[in-house]
């Protein structure tokens, strides 16, 4: 090693450590949203699920809030 190269072991790794913190950081949240979507789309399918088999509204969306993620609004209509 020459003596001009010494320390860009430790400045290339304090460049590379945050970029790789913020890509964990990125693949975490997007893990968590498309887990959120998932419980989103099965609330849904236990609330139509519900309504679908004649029973009151109110029926259908406890079986939704029940399989929703905290904080999701749910509402039913039916038309038709």
């Amino acid at each position: 090693m020459r003596r001009s190269d010494r320390g860009f072991v430790t400045v290339e790794a304090a460049l590379v450590l945050p970029v790789l913190a913020l890509f964990t950081v990125t693949l975490l949240w997007a893990l968590a949203a498309a887990a959120a979507q998932i419980r989103c789309v099965d609330a849904a399918r236990a609330g139509a699920r519900v309504a679908a088999r004649a029973e009151p509204a109110g029926s259908a969306e406890a079986a939704a809030r029940a399989a929703a993620p905290e904080g999701a609004r749910v509402g039913v209509t039916r038309s038709g």
